[in-house]
Parts: structure tokens; sequence; C-alpha cells
């Protein structure tokens, strides 16, 4: 089988990888490009959570591959199967190899649906929801508008996730629209979190309690779900006490989102290119591979502390295509990514905090002119048409949009909230 030969070769074809192939070639259109992804839908997937809330529709947040991607980039419709970094070539399922001169990694991660006993029989039917695939996302609303009364429960596994916001905005959509059809006070919703608190950035954390409060959710921290019964409609949940001993506890339900637990692709965890944790071991400033200096990763698949999130794509992209370019002219990288990622927080049906930070949980808003802990409906209107409208329009084509992080303007605020 012959062997393929390109200048960059991108595995992976979500955000990460069309927006760096797109932005690549609008930098330097005589660049040889490869994308290697079999998929042929693309999914604008931080709309998943208001299609399961019943605010948003899978055909807004779906596009065909083909179409958002560059005719100029080569696009191999295959998955890669394993990397042979010492010798710069990549082995597709079909045998086929492909070289390059460098490479970007950026698969995503995978839903490990497996990991919870019991769920991959049951989802997408008695009242057991995830929003987090394609294939259940509208389940999530079928059964939403059933509700009448009854145990709604919502769970967050142990990090990382994509978009950790996700698993409790949901939820607030849902408590939002048992508000508005007057049965909350029939419906027991409760919020199972494997981890200690609402959202890891503490200044969110602190004004996400408030919009709990103002629910009457229950929260439930340290549980994580182990095991589901679909047709007895029980979860079971891990927990530990003081002293670290663990136990289990099981609890009824009529309605379960459930967020599955996530980690890097299998044959990513597998390869040379991942650290102790399966993830791809970059840099986290330069996105360059720790070991292999003619490789760079982004997006949900890299050992980068950040949220892994689009707007994380959205910064990641021009440094991993200026490194490459300074590489290619034997230039010094530039540390360009400081961990910047954004989660619109829906809040109700008509509001969005608009959660944004870096390394490090330092709160970086792009909007100083509003609190970024305000439930805002200007956001909400972002995050219906605004975000979605760059998502397609601006990001995915390749086109550079950034606005500067305002971080001076929360210190005076953190100061301020003591």
């Amino acid at each position: 089988m012959s062997e393929q030969h390109y200048s960059v070769v991108i595995v992976g074809g979500g955000a990460a990888g069309v927006s760096t192939a797109n932005n690549m070639i609008r930098k330097n259109s005589s660049i040889d490009i490869a994308l290697i992804d079999a998929s042929e839908k693309h999914y604008y997937q931080p709309g998943f959570t208001t299609i399961g809330g019943g605010a948003y529709t899978l055909k807004k947040a779906t596009k065909n591959q083909v179409d958002i991607i560059n005719p100029e980039v080569n696009w191999i419709k295959e998955f890669a199967e394993s990397f042979q970094p010492d010798d710069n070539k990549i082995t597709l399922k079909s045998g086929a190899v492909v070289s390059y001169d460098y490479l970007v990694v950026c698969p995503g991660l995978q839903l490990d649906f497996n990991k919870v006993d019991g769920l991959v029989d049951t989802l997408g039917k008695n009242g057991v929801c995830s929003n987090y695939s394609v294939d259940f996302v509208e389940y999530t609303w079928e059964t939403l508008q059933k509700v009448e009364s009854g145990n709604i429960l919502f769970t967050q596994p142990p990090m990382p996730i994509k978009c950790a916001g996700a698993p409790q905005k949901i939820m607030y959509l849902a408590a939002d629209r048992f508000r508005k059809k007057g049965i909350s006070d029939k419906v027991n919703v409760e919020f199972f979190n494997a981890g200690p608190s609402m959202f890891g950035v503490p200044f969110f954390a602190k004004a996400l309690t408030k919009v709990i409060v103002d629910y009457g959710i229950t929260t439930n921290f340290g549980h994580n779900l182990v095991a589901i019964d679909g047709e007895a409609k029980t979860a079971t949940f891990e927990t530990s006490d003081a002293d670290g001993q663990k136990s289990t506890v099981t609890k009824d339900f009529d309605m379960i989102h459930v967020t599955p637990p996530q980690s890097a692709p299998d044959f990513i965890k597998s390869s040379p290119l991942a650290n102790e944790g399966g993830w791809v071991d970059v840099n986290q400033f330069t996105l360059q591979h720790n070991k292999f200096a003619n490789i760079f990763g982004l997006g949900d698949v890299t050992s980068t502390a950040n949220a892994k999130t689009a707007a994380a794509v959205r910064k990641q992209v021009p440094v991993v295509v200026d490194n490459i370019l300074k590489l290619m002219e034997s230039k010094d990288l530039v540390e360009g990514y400081d961990g910047y990622g954004s989660c619109p927080l829906t809040t109700s049906l008509s509001t969005v905090m608009l959660a944004e930070f870096s390394y490090g949980g330092k709160v970086t808003p792009s909007f100083p002119f509003l609190d970024p802990r305000t439930n805002s409906r200007l956001w909400w209107l972002g995050k219906i048409i605004g975000f979605p409208l760059l998502y397609w329009q601006i990001m995915i084509r390749g086109i550079r949009f950034d606005i500067p992080h305002k971080a001076s303007y929360v210190k005076k605020l953190t100061e301020e909230d003591g």
C-alpha cells in the first residue's frame, strides 16, 4: 500500500481540527495539509444543552463536514489508529500509512458510558438521558416535556470532562421549565456531583450556589454515579466519608440526566504521544508536544489544565498555527495560550452567566461593562443566536476573532466581594 505524505497532517475533524486546517490554509495556501477524520457530519456541541432543554434544535447544530472544510485541504475520510512519531508517520485503520513534516493531534475525547454499570443498556429509554451524545440529546427534551412530578436527578462525574458546566446547565433549564409549568412543588430536583463544589472557579461557584437555592435544588457533592437500573429506575452512587471509607447510596428517579465519565480516546492512551493520564502531552503555553518538537496538540485531548470548551479551541488555534509556521521558518515559538476557556452557564430559559477564566482559575471577562456573575438576557441571546453564528461563520471557517481579557476589572470585583 502506497504511503501518502503531507507537510501538515491534522488528526481529528471536530472544532479544533477543522478550525486549524482552515486557519492554516488562510495563512499560507501553499502548505500541503491533510485532515484525517471519517465523520461525515459536524456538530455544534455547545448547542447540545439547549437542544436537551427544548430551546434549540439538532438540525441547527448540524452541518455536513464537506461543507465546512476548505476544499484546498486534503480530507482523508478515515480514522487514525496508531502513531509512529520517531518516523513521522501515522497508520490508519485501513492499514494505509500517512507521513508528515508536522502533526496536529486533536481528536477530542471519548464518552465512557460503559464505565457506569447498566448505563449503556438503558440510555435513551426509561427516563435515562444524556445531552452529551448526539444519539440521545433529543430524548432529553422528549422526556423533560412529560415530567409532571417525581425525582429528577442530574449527575456529574470526576473531572476532566468537556464543558464542565453542562451537567448543571440542563438542570437549570429543566428547573425553569418546571417553574413555568407550575409543578416546582411536585418535583424533587437533585444534583449529584463527584466533585466538591458547584464549579471549579470559586468566583462563579458562589454565584451558582444562589441559583441553586433559588430553584430549591438539593446538592450532593462527593457522589459519583457507578450504576443505573433503568427498569427499576434506581441510580447508585459511590461516596466517601471523612475517613475515606467508601459506601454506596441508591436513589430512585423518574428522570435522570447522566453526564458520562470521559477520557482521552483509547488510540491516544496507547500511543507514544500520551502522558501517564492518557492525554496528549503538550506544553501548556505553546501547545507543542513535550517530546516530539514537530507535533502539536489542542482541544479536549491535551494535557493542558484549561476547561475543555470550544472557546478554548478558539484561543488555541492561532497559537498552534503560528507556532508551526514559526518552526517552518526556524523561528522561536510563542507562548501564546494562557489557558482561556469560557462557559456560558444557562441559568434559566432566558438568562446566561458568562463564565470566562484562564489557568489557575483566574477570571478573565471579555466584556467588563457587565459583572460576569450576572444572569444576563444579553448572553442568552448570545447563547442561542450570537455564539452559534460566530462558530459557523468565523471560528470554523478559520477566521481569527479575538477580544482581550480584562483581568484587572475582575480583581476589583473580587476585592469588593471580599
